[in-house]
């Protein structure tokens, strides 16, 4: 596997894992699998990017503006924490400030609105429209998802 050619050839790679379930008909499979598919984290010089492009199974640097994203440490330490508790993480869909969810769960499940930050916490705006009026409800993140 990649990471594995990377750690061989010398290149620092972290490939952040969580583990998953899979549900078969006469049993529960327990098994590791990549926390953000298609993606693994190396720590390069620039002139040490061509042996990473050319391991079998590479097929591009992440960029912006022509030049290769650079994490920050916190985090790259918060992937490593991750990680280390890989029975505790798992994906979720990307979600940003002011994208249009729909709550999953509990008492306000099925309600989209707009999410918000506010003082750290995860926020649902509700518009009335007719009314042109919105309320704000104190909302857990996992309990929203984006709305296609």
């Amino acid at each position: 596997h990649v990471a594995a050619q990377l750690n061989f050839k010398g290149v620092e790679a972290l490939l952040p894992t969580y583990e998953k379930f899979t549900r078969w008909s006469d049993r529960v499979r327990r098994s590791q699998a990549p926390l953000f598919p298609g993606y693994i984290f190396v720590h390069v010089l620039d002139t040490e990017r061509v042996p990473v492009l050319q391991t079998m199974g590479v097929v591009n640097l992440v960029s912006v503006a022509g030049r290769p994203a650079v994490l920050g440490d916190e985090e790259v330490e918060r992937l490593r924490v991750c990680n280390l508790h890989t029975r505790q993480v798992e994906p979720y869909p990307f979600l940003k400030s002011g994208q249009r969810v729909r709550v999953k769960h509990g008492p306000f499940a099925g309600w989209e609105g707009i999410l918000l930050e506010k003082q750290n916490a995860a926020r649902l705006v509700i518009s009335v429209e007719q009314i042109m009026k919105s309320v704000a409800i104190n909302i857990h993140g996992a309990d929203v998802e984006p709305v296609q």
